[in-house]
């Protein structure tokens, strides 16, 4: 039986990365190809949306900015205060 820290990365059935992995910090190249660190499947990680292991990539993140009327706002306070 081999240690698994001497084990490559294609004996520990690891798929190569897909596309949108380059960029990534957790790419290793070995054998002529590139494989994750952190996951065997990566083409599965991607497959919903961004990958959460991506150091690469980072969620857009929207703000929706809401116009408050002030004479509503005012009426609002006033009625609770009663």
């Amino acid at each position: 039986m081999q240690n698994q820290a001497a084990m490559s990365f294609s004996e520990r059935n690891f798929q190569p990365v897909v596309e949108s992995c380059e960029g990534c910090d957790r790419v290793v190249e070995e054998s002529g190809s590139q494989f994750c660190r952190s996951y065997l499947k990566p083409e599965a990680k991607w497959r919903l949306g961004i990958c959460n292991f991506a150091t690469h990539a980072k969620p857009e993140i929207e703000i929706a900015t809401i116009r408050v009327n002030p004479l509503k706002a005012a009426k609002r306070a006033s009625a609770k205060k009663v």
